[in-house]
């Protein structure tokens, strides 16, 4: 599996980055070839001292090749084309592959 997560500092206008992106944006992400689960959270918590994280956003795939014809299809370019209209505080995006733990 290959894990996609974006990282969202936090926006000028909280409310109104919850409120586009559960009604607008998460509507295009679901469109996406090839996405096999996604998840997000507005609840970031760090373990010491404040987050430096708003929301963060996890998507999975069946390899990185499934997640790179994803993201240049025209549903992956509309949803990220997408993210200007309400991260004002920006995007993190990291991907790797997921390995299982042993023990």
């Amino acid at each position: 599996m290959h894990k996609l997560v974006v990282l969202y500092p936090e926006p000028v206008d909280p409310g109104h980055f919850r409120e586009y992106y559960v009604t607008n944006h998460l509507p295009l992400v679901m469109e996406m070839p090839g996405l096999l689960a996604w998840r997000y959270s507005f609840d970031v918590a760090a373990t010491n001292g404040e987050a430096p994280y708003f929301a963060v956003f996890e998507a999975d795939f069946a390899d990185a090749a499934a997640m790179a014809t994803s993201r240049s299809s025209p549903q992956g370019q509309r949803a990220a084309a997408d993210v200007a209209k309400y991260a004002t505080g920006g995007a993190v995006v990291i991907h790797y592959p997921v390995r299982d733990g042993i023990g």
